[in-house]
């Protein structure tokens, strides 16, 4: 069993940054492929990125490229999601998860979800 927990959510003007942080439980944590998902208010969530356990891989959304970084510390069983030139559109809870095996797009093939932690960007 993993637990995950987000923080380093909030309100932010467009084109500020923020640091997402996700903590995983357990002591296997880079055996776990993690991804950061989205969901905006009346929207499916959505993709964001990914990481493989190394570290060594990593997927990114189009809709973020160039301006989101998935990293990871194995050392501290932390993933963290840096997010620069924030738009308005990038307002959403977002969502830590992990699966054993590779990295996936796909939140289905996620085992394990955090309860999300709130980003608000404003015009």
């Amino acid at each position: 069993q993993v637990q995950l927990v987000e923080s380093g959510g909030g309100l932010v003007q467009a084109g500020g940054s923020l640091r997402l942080s996700c903590v995983a439980s357990g002591r296997t944590f880079n055996s776990y492929a993690m991804g950061w998902f989205r969901q905006a208010p009346g929207k499916e969530r959505e993709f964001v990125a990914a990481i493989s356990g190394s570290g060594r891989s990593t997927s990114v959304a189009d809709s973020v490229k160039g301006r989101f970084t998935i990293s990871r510390d194995n050392a501290k069983n932390t993933v963290y999601l840096q997010m620069n030139s924030l738009k308005p559109e990038d307002t959403a809870v977002y969502y830590c998860a992990a699966r054993f095996g590779g990295i996936m797009s796909i939140e289905t093939m996620y085992d394990y979800w955090g309860q999300g932690t709130q980003v608000t960007v404003s015009s």
